[in-house]
């Protein structure tokens, strides 16, 4: 089934879709790699996908199926090999100027405190360093870090020092986020409150998110539909699915609301077949 999407919500009727020109389009794509043997891998085949714009797209799937691929796709670090991207209807040529990028592991420089590595985000945008300065002092406050601006990154704990990322992509004021297993480090309470935290700041503004996470219950709470990707190779999707929880939400909350269990059972129904497929093949590569 890889390449096709089930496309259903909890009750089968049809998921994702917007009247709104998206603010991500997969179109048909496909992602090959050159190995250095001459023959070639495809990573992601036939993807077909729209995050409609305010839209918070969570996508799960086995360990090596692409997620993080159609992320790098979406920024315009990779070309596709068939299929297109399109960013507010706009085929996408090079690097996407509309979004933010938050890794797994943070990018902070080292030798630059917590607002100089906030104010550096502006730099490409010709701002000022008394106006960048001010306006990353303003997101610290944010990310609740005011008063630790002046602290370099290895002062910080691994929660601030993912607020501080945070901060630095936020600060460019990016129309669409993409975001790889941005809390995957952080122990399981600073997960809770950094999940809460991007809550909070999405709903200032409503930006679209492709969120990458291996953890199913992470997925729901946050968003608004989560994209099951089967296992590799030539992933493609096969389950797409609305969750529809109230909002404002609080992730240790909703997590004991009945919907909320109602929403994993029926996801986790498609993924565990994906994980158990990636699981055999791994077995079957062993020598």
């Amino acid at each position: 089934m890889a390449g096709k999407a089930a496309s259903l919500d909890l009750e089968g009727k049809p998921a994702g879709g917007a009247a709104s020109t998206p603010a991500v389009r997969l179109g048909g794509l496909d992602i090959t790699f050159a190995l250095k043997t001459g023959r070639s891998h495809c990573a992601v085949q036939q993807i077909n996908l729209d995050v409609a714009p305010g839209e918070f797209v969570a996508i799960v799937g086995p360990t090596g199926c692409g997620k993080s691929t159609l992320l790098n796709a979406a920024a315009g670090l990779l070309k596709p090999s068939a299929g297109r991207v399109e960013i507010e209807g706009a085929a996408l040529t090079g690097l996407n100027e509309r979004a933010g990028y938050l890794f797994q592991q943070d990018a902070l420089m080292p030798w630059k405190t917590a607002i100089d590595n906030v104010a550096v985000a502006l730099e490409p945008q010709g701002v000022g360093r008394g106006e960048a300065l001010e306006r990353a002092r303003g997101w610290l406050a944010k990310v609740g870090l005011a008063a630790f601006a002046d602290r370099y990154p290895h002062m910080l704990s691994g929660g601030q020092r993912k607020r501080v990322a945070l901060a630095q992509m936020l600060i460019r004021d990016p129309q669409i986020l993409l975001m790889d297993e941005p809390f995957g480090p952080l122990d399981a309470q600073t997960r809770q409150i950094m999940g809460n935290l991007l809550l909070q700041l999405w709903a200032d503004d409503r930006k679209a998110v492709m969120f990458v996470t291996h953890d199913l219950e992470e997925a729901i709470a946050l968003s608004d539909r989560v994209v099951v990707m089967s296992a590799g190779p030539a992933a493609g999707i096969v389950g797409d699915y609305r969750v529809d929880l109230p909002r404002p939400r609080d992730i240790a909350e909703i997590r004991v609301e009945p919907a909320f269990h109602d929403i994993h059972k029926a996801i986790w129904a498609t993924l565990r077949v994906e994980v158990q497929k990636a699981y055999a093949q791994g077995e079957e590569a062993q020598p």
